[in-house]
């Protein structure tokens, strides 16, 4: 694509959404089939949704659940830690994750991060491991799609494999080196909310290759239970059941999973069109004054969950004002994310870093996360970025 310096472009207000959820009819005939069957929650349509999953990602395993955060949080408790442990994670996150720690009798520990990448940097984590005196997991962010070097985290952490959750609400899709994200830690929780990449409306996954692992996570994801209702009522099946875990109610239901598998079926096609869509975006904001287009990786392959610009000093506008006059064209956007140090709950019930966290602070002053998703036409990039240059182009 030819780059862009200064589209030549009158945008008037339309609709263009932050993200759009598209069911298309392969998963509306899926639903219709589930709905006659005459079972609708945990059953075989699961059963085929976590296996097909777990193959896609490369994992041994997949285990459905009703949402990422509640496959962090059955994670975190399978891992079986004493409670009150620290949990190291990052303050520049959904604040979910902090409160899935927290339900698991765990203690989060917030770590700064790079004012570049906007994730923590191994100093980062050494520095905040030293002044807690050690931590005994961590909880990896795959920001917006952009692999995190999932080794170096748990090194820089003093870690094993067997302490790390990957977060990877952003990262389906997304690779660790040659290695796809789902295969690589311990536990691996995935999301299917509105907004993600393989949109389901809610949901989630966790993959893992411990058997014994995804074993205790699939009875704990149903009060513990040792067999769900579809063992229980299979004809030869059993009603009786122990409980020798304490759980949640956190399942995922075959319509939900029905929804998943013909998602998971065009999901490359969807990536590929996510690539086309931000390569758009690059070749037209590129030359954009005191604009900074996302980070790249390193080594591995960007999900493309997000699309998030930084907004400098230097733009004729500020950050706000930027979100307030597309929003006023009718341009969905958002900030990804408020530093969890920000918010009320987080500040009363995480263990800070005495030296404050002055990266992510610079992070969110400057983040704004533009329209993405497989579904945006070219037209609808096109206006976006005509905007951004009428705001802070040069006359």
């Amino acid at each position: 694509m030819t780059l862009h310096t200064a589209p030549r472009r009158t945008v008037h207000a339309r609709s263009i959404p932050f993200a759009r959820t598209v069911i298309g009819p392969e998963a509306r005939g899926a639903v219709a089939h589930v709905l006659e069957s005459g079972w609708v929650t945990t059953g075989q349509e699961v059963v085929a949704f976590e296996r097909e999953f777990a193959d896609y990602v490369g994992a041994s395993r997949g285990v459905a659940v009703s949402s990422c955060t509640a496959g962090i949080e059955l994670a975190l408790r399978g891992l079986g830690l004493p409670p009150g442990s620290r949990v190291l994670m990052t303050t520049n996150t959904f604040c979910g994750a902090a409160g899935a720690i927290a339900h698991a009798g765990l203690q989060p520990v917030l770590v700064d991060v790079d004012r570049w990448s906007a994730v923590p940097s191994e100093d980062h984590i050494r520095a905040v491991v030293r002044e807690v005196g050690g931590v005994s997991a961590m909880v990896v962010v795959h920001l917006g799609g952009n692999p995190v070097d999932v080794e170096a985290a748990a090194a820089a952490a003093g870690l094993g494999f067997d302490r790390v959750i990957e977060d990877a609400a952003h990262a389906l899709g997304t690779n660790v080196g040659s290695r796809r994200v789902g295969s690589i830690s311990r536990a691996t929780c995935f999301s299917f909310y509105a907004t993600k990449n393989l949109a389901i409306g809610e949901g989630g996954m966790v993959t893992t290759s411990d058997e014994e692992f995804a074993e205790t996570l699939v009875r704990t994801r149903l009060h513990g239970m040792s067999r769900d209702a579809w063992r229980r009522y299979q004809p030869g099946g059993t009603w009786r059941y122990d409980v020798a875990d304490d759980g949640l109610k956190a399942n995922l239901t075959d319509v939900q999973a029905a929804i998943g598998r013909a998602q998971l079926r065009c999901f490359d096609e969807h990536q590929a069109r996510r690539r086309e869509l931000a390569a758009r975006y690059d070749a037209q904001l590129a030359a954009l004054p005191a604009v900074s287009l996302p980070p790249r990786p390193v080594d591995g392959q960007h999900a493309w969950h997000l699309y998030a610009i930084r907004i400098h000093a230097g733009f004729r506008v500020s950050r706000d004002e930027v979100i307030e006059r597309l929003n006023a064209l009718g341009i969905g956007c958002s900030v990804h994310f408020i530093p969890l140090h920000r918010l009320t709950w987080h500040v009363n019930h995480c263990v800070l870093p005495s030296g404050g966290l002055p990266g992510a602070d610079e992070v969110f002053a400057e983040t704004l996360s533009l329209p993405f998703d497989q579904n945006l036409s070219d037209d609808d990039v096109d206006d976006v970025c005509a905007a951004l240059w009428q705001m802070g182009g040069t006359r």
